[in-house]
């Protein structure tokens, strides 16, 4: 056997390098190959005799784990890998040619990765190799691991049937949502709770203003009246803490409005039974996180205490977090899923939430399914939305209407969720509660920036309670769709502070400053602050010169001294991706001068969404709009497949 280890090799890690420096590649994508060559050379009984085409596979599987993809499909290796990565043909073409001769097709890509040692196939012995191959899909192997992990345990969990008296459930149903549906079609949020209820794992999607949380909260009334014997030892949790802190104020007051239509009910007191329910949690706090290790307390030898589990912003659990929470979930547990499946995916790979609701669109429910609902929830399931999709289908429920979005913002997220950029702009350019600056210079921006956040920095100035200061803080954020660059959150963040300090609102001096809006950027165990946190730094009353930073949660504030704080940005700007289970009464959103590959229809649904009554988008280059709109991400996923074949 020979091993090209020179010339040829050389070329192609000296393009490698240059892709680097260009920033068309992270440095961990050259490393990672590295070190799979070197593992490669060092078996004798197998490798292959050119490295160059496993490498460029392994370059271009660690970038696109960096882009949020759990695997890279052998075919897309094949054709066109340029589109694949984002690059130009000038960019491509260089590495092309110094990894060739490369496979001419999916088949031939196929035979060399198999021949790889550093690759594993089922059925083959278990080295612990650092690639998986799993028909046409290459694998990271804990990736793979973890698709397993979630597409086992849904899939078992999605074919379980508990026994119900449908007639029970009705009457609960009746007494729990009021009157029957009106005459535009069946009640979704009726028929999520008959259909959840029924399984260990229920799936409830659907846009904001759809009643996720209104419909949850009376699922959790069903569930209750149905375990009179013994307390149900229920837990709420969601990605960030901002997000569990809204779900369980939300379900708390669901719940006590819903108790007095039950109240008299034999043996059953929700109110009481409410009580019981702690506080919503972020996952890492559920799982028992640990600083030094990427492993969690609970797992499956050591699961959660919980009968009942709800996970709000479902859409943001990456598919590490999701194999995590099944593994550390009992058999016997009922877990349910809420998210919007049309929102940013989690920035770390995987987009565990879209894929299991493949068929939350079409329905596919079958003949079983559908008579249940009918008994259980007197509403009939329209014929258009009967099939035979599968296990999973059958416990998914997509809420259709929304009670919050009918105006301006609601044709807005419509039309860029159907990509109809036409639409989306002529709803934008017609004013009312939303709008449009295309303006080439930062100026209308900056002052839409000092105009937003004058009310809660002249609250703070004023002694205001920190209560007060939040509250007025969320009525305004900027969001950006990049971090880099004058219009992304490094360059307006700045802009933004020497704006506002010329117009007097805030006193910087120095990097700690009263008014400063910060986010947390790494999960803190120690001060109980989480990646994503956002909170509000003003004057410690109890110790003069002091800067305390102080967080909402819910209707309680809680703080924590400034100099505590060691991973933190200014949050004047920040992210669409980090304002994912927040909502605005004005949210204004900022598009860079030029697109790319991750601007896309997603991100534009989910910053537009985050508004409550106003919304304004900003651009240099309007054009920018229009082709976000038209590009649809498509993370690779073997999950999908998994499913269907369990």
């Amino acid at each position: 056997m020979s091993v090209v280890t020179s010339g040829g090799m050389a070329d192609f890690w000296r393009e490698v390098a240059l892709l680097t420096e260009q920033g068309a590649l992270r440095r961990l994508s050259g490393a990672f190959a590295r070190f799979v060559g070197a593992a490669e050379t060092s078996r004798a009984d197998r490798a292959v005799a050119d490295q160059r085409p496993l490498m460029l596979a392994c370059v271009l599987l660690s970038e696109l784990e960096g882009r949020g993809h759990s695997c890279l499909m052998v075919d897309q290796l094949a054709h066109d890998p340029c589109a694949l990565m984002g690059w130009t043909r000038e960019q491509w073409a260089p590495l092309a040619a110094a990894a060739a001769p490369l496979p001419k097709n999916a088949k031939s890509w196929l035979a060399l990765l198999g021949a790889a040692g550093q690759v594993w196939q089922a059925g083959e012995l278990d080295y612990d190799q650092p690639l998986v191959l799993d028909g046409e899909r290459l694998y990271l192997r804990r990736y793979w691991r973890d698709e397993t992990v979630v597409a086992a345990a849904i899939g078992t969990r999605a074919r379980q049937r508990r026994p119900l008296d449908a007639g029970q459930v009705h009457g609960w149903l009746a007494k729990l949502f009021g009157p029957g549906a009106g005459t535009d079609g069946p009640d979704w949020q009726r028929l999520a709770c008959a259909i959840a209820v029924r399984g260990d794992v229920a799936i409830i999607t659907g846009g904001p203003g759809t009643g996720k949380t209104y419909t949850v909260a009376r699922l959790l009334a069903l569930l209750l009246s149905g375990a009179a014997d013994q307390p149900l030892r229920i837990a709420l949790a969601a990605p960030t803490g901002k997000a569990a802190a809204r779900l369980k104020q939300s379900i708390d007051k669901a719940l006590q409005e819903l108790a007095g239509r039950v109240e008299g009910e034999a043996g059953f007191d929700l109110r009481a039974r409410t009580a019981l329910i702690g506080p919503a949690r972020t996952l890492h706090s559920l799982l028992g996180a640990r600083p030094d290790t990427r492993h969690f307390a609970h797992h499956r030898a050591n699961p959660l205490d919980v009968d009942v589990l709800i996970v709000d912003e479902a859409s943001m659990v990456h598919l590490e977090m999701m194999a995590a929470l099944l593994d550390a979930l009992p058999p016997s547990a009922t877990l349910v899923l809420l998210g919007d499946k049309d929102q940013l995916s989690s920035v770390e790979a995987g987009a565990v939430l879209g894929d299991l609701c493949q068929h939350a669109e079409q329905g596919g429910y079958d003949g079983e399914t559908a008579q249940y609902a009918l008994a259980a929830s007197g509403q009939a399931l329209p014929p258009q939305y009967l099939g035979a999709a599968g296990a999973l289908a059958q416990q998914t429920v997509m809420l259709r209407h929304s009670h919050r979005f009918s105006g301006p913002i609601g044709a807005l997220a419509l039309a860029v969720n159907q990509g109809d950029a036409g639409a989306a702009e002529q709803v934008l350019r017609a004013g009312g509660s939303v709008g449009w600056i295309e303006h080439a210079q930062q100026g209308p921006l900056l002052q839409l920036a000092v105009d937003g956040y004058r009310a809660y920095l002249e609250v703070a100035r004023d002694g205001g309670e920190p209560l007060a200061v939040l509250r007025a803080f969320e009525q305004f954020r900027l969001l950006c769709a990049v971090r880099e660059g004058e219009w992304g959150v490094a360059g307006l963040n700045g802009a933004i502070e020497q704006r506002l300090e010329a117009a007097r609102l805030i006193r910087k001096g120095a990097e700690w400053y009263a008014g400063r809006p910060v986010m947390v950027t790494r999960n803190d165990y120690g001060t109980r602050v989480y990646n994503g946190d956002i909170g509000v730094t003003l004057v410690d009353p109890g110790r003069p010169g002091s800067l305390r930073v102080y967080f909402l949660e819910g209707d309680q504030v809680r703080s924590v001294l400034a100099t505590r704080l060691r991973h933190v940005e200014t949050a004047f700007a920040m992210t669409v991706h980090k304002s994912q289970g927040s909502e605005f009464s004005h949210t204004v959103m900022v598009l860079p001068k030029a697109g790319g590959a991750m601007l896309a229809r997603e991100l534009i649904y989910t910053g537009i969404t985050r508004a409550r009554e106003r919304f304004t988008l900003v651009t240099p280059n309007g054009a920018v709009l229009a082709e976000a709109i038209a590009r649809k991400t498509q993370r690779a996923s073997g999950l999908r497949a998994m499913l269907a074949r369990i």
